[in-house]
């Protein structure tokens, strides 16, 4: 039996000439069951009349005693492909371009050789079975789905990782958990004030800015007075040099109320032409989420102490995540396109930018009045019976 793979051709040298990948793109492969073991190829070829005739030469060569049986590959424990190939090609790729990727491959990978089952298996015997196993032993150690399915989304992408690398032929199908809670948050104007009210500085700068452009957490801690421009724009903009992803590069437009606080802060420092806009004493030189932790948590007890002496609602807690997401629900909410939405958000796709615009009934029914009459006349009038003829005779 012959089947292909992928859509793409080989070269010489059986690297894919699209995608750079080798042996599992564009061409035919053949396998068959010969003295009870399988034998499968890649024939190397995209015309399937080339890849039988050479499955049936193969056939015939071992009838004839001509050929033997290929020894099967000897493919590495899980827990030897992660130490000697995957965490150090991790660390080079990450450690210092995007930091926070490389720590969600190193937790991901300590907890995955933490299960021994997975650890000791060979690569080829992880299936999605085994994957299920692991997730319920996490589940069983009180931790959250969300944390479970981090893991098992590093464990997808090792095994991803070990079929472009061409040392699996093909990687099982590994699902996530359901249940997970995201961080979906949507901070009103009312807690949004009395939080940056309650927080001390330089907190309540940060917060502001995050509310006010949508920028992930890290990427306002790492600012730059470079990355200001103030003649920009109607108020002057952002420009995000790097992030997790090549979309995070973008230009933000400043807020009148974000060009007021970084402007006060940029004349109560003598105007500086670079270095961090958020300095701390701190290996990277700028603040941290451990930086800012104590402030935070005080800035909730503030509000609940005060709340109990005028007798309101406390502010629940939130991360300053939210803050971003707010941002772009109010953003999706004004009625911005999914496009515009991507730009702004710094996005790798738009699939993830349309959780966040919904449009209103009035907004569907605007866009279908501008198609009225669409091919009859565009006169707003209902079709006559003579044009719904010529329609569908079209």
């Amino acid at each position: 039996m012959i089947y292909k793979r992928g859509k793409c051709k080989l070269d010489s040298d059986g690297k894919c000439l699209k995608c750079g990948k080798r042996g599992n793109c564009g061409v035919y492969w053949y396998k068959f069951m010969w003295q009870g073991r399988l034998v499968r190829e890649s024939t190397r070829q995209a015309n399937d009349k080339i890849a039988r005739q050479m499955e049936s030469a193969h056939r015939t060569s071992l009838a004839k005693g001509e050929v033997g049986l290929r020894e099967r590959k000897i493919l590495p424990t899980f827990s030897e492909f992660c130490t000697s190939r995957v965490e150090p090609w991790a660390r080079a790729t990450f450690e210092k371009a995007c930091c926070k990727n490389w720590l969600w491959y190193r937790t991901g990978i300590r907890a995955l050789l933490g299960y021994q089952p997975l650890a000791g298996a060979c690569l080829d015997a992880i299936t999605g079975e085994v994957a299920s196993e692991f997730a319920a032993h996490r589940l069983r150690e009180k931790m959250q789905v969300s944390t479970a399915n981090n893991s098992l989304r590093v464990l997808r992408r090792i095994l991803n990782l070990a079929v472009e690398w061409n040392v699996l032929e093909s990687a099982p199908k590994i699902k996530t958990l359901p249940g997970e809670r995201r961080r979906e948050r949507v901070i009103s104007p009312e807690e949004e004030a009395r939080y940056i009210a309650a927080t001390p500085e330089p907190l309540a700068s940060i917060a502001t800015v995050l509310a006010d452009t949508g920028m992930r957490p890290e990427e306002c801690f790492r600012l730059r007075w470079e990355a200001i421009t103030w003649a920009n724009g109607r108020n002057g903009v952002l420009m995000v040099m790097r992030g997790k992803t090549d979309a995070a590069r973008r230009v933000i437009p400043m807020t009148p109320r974000v060009r007021a606080l970084l402007e006060a802060r940029w004349n109560g420092l003598e105007h500086p032409q670079e270095g961090w806009i958020w300095p701390a004493p701190t290996r990277s030189g700028h603040v941290e989420p451990s930086s800012l932790r104590k402030q935070h948590a005080k800035a909730f007890a503030s509000i609940a102490q005060e709340a109990g002496k005028r007798n309101q609602k406390p502010v629940q807690p939130f991360v300053l995540y939210s803050l971003r997401h707010t941002f772009l629900t109010r953003l999706g909410q004004s009625g911005c396109d999914v496009w515009t939405l991507a730009r702004i958000a710094g996005h790798a796709s738009i699939a993830i930018s349309s959780r966040y615009v919904h449009p209103s009934e009035e907004a569907v029914l605007d866009a279908m009045s501008r198609l009225g009459g669409h091919k009859i006349g565009h006169t707003g009038n209902p079709p006559t019976e003579s044009q719904c003829e010529r329609l569908l005779t079209q």
